[in-house]
């Protein structure tokens, strides 16, 4: 197959779980967001590397418009995504671990040491995958370039890092923290748009709790 014939549906499936959505969803606060409450959470969200999410995100490229939900599970040693929709023949499962990452779909079973890797192998091109862990939480990625403008309560507004362009439409409360209920996601001709249902911060999956150490997005 050629690069453009993979990315549909592998190519769309693969960017999709890495745009990740949520599970469980703690009720909102009896006031609004507040000028300090941004920076009141910043320890705790920076600490949070476990978490179960699901919602639904919509990819439109140059040649295509599509949709899918999907469900992430979060744990220090494993990340799961399940992905169901229009994206794939029923299920898809992209989950990773120490040194591996492996993309369950209808087509087969594919592997590679990290999601960048996988996308180069079926795709010829990557993209930088590892950095979504953090702009979910509304956050740069550590250790790079960045540039970020807030809003009036001191919140992100928009993220720009490794050539994507993040703007922050919408927050929930869930537990003890905002987090980003809304997102949409730039690069070139790509546009993808988040819309987070449910956060559950601090709960992972049975499944992404298990034994293999080390996995990284």
């Amino acid at each position: 197959m050629t690069c453009k014939q993979w990315w549909q549906p592998l190519g769309a499936l693969i960017l999709v779980a890495w745009l990740a959505g949520c599970a469980g969803q703690a009720p909102a606060p009896d006031v609004p967001r507040q000028p300090d409450d941004w920076q009141r959470q910043q320890d705790e969200l920076t600490a949070l590397d476990t978490w179960s999410l699901a919602g639904k995100v919509g990819l439109r490229t140059a040649d295509d418009s599509r949709s899918a939900n999907l469900d992430w599970s979060q744990a220090p040693n494993h990340y799961r995504m399940l992905i169901s929709g229009p994206f794939g023949a029923g299920r898809s499962v992209l989950e990773g671990r120490q040194g591996a990452v492996t993309l369950t779909t209808g087509d087969g079973r594919f592997e590679a040491a990290s999601p960048e890797a996988l996308m180069q192998q079926q795709l010829g091109w990557s993209l930088p995958i590892s950095a979504l862990d953090s702009w979910v939480r509304g956050l740069p990625a550590p250790g790079r370039a960045h540039q970020q403008t807030d809003d009036e309560l001191g919140f992100p507004k928009t993220l720009s890092q490794d050539g994507w362009t993040i703007r922050y439409r919408d927050w929930t409360y869930a537990g003890s923290l905002w987090l980003p209920s809304r997102l949409i996601m730039t690069y070139d001709d790509i546009r993808a748009t988040l819309v987070v249902n449910q956060w559950q911060p601090g709960v992972g999956s049975d499944d992404a709790s298990e034994e293999t150490p080390g996995a990284t997005q």
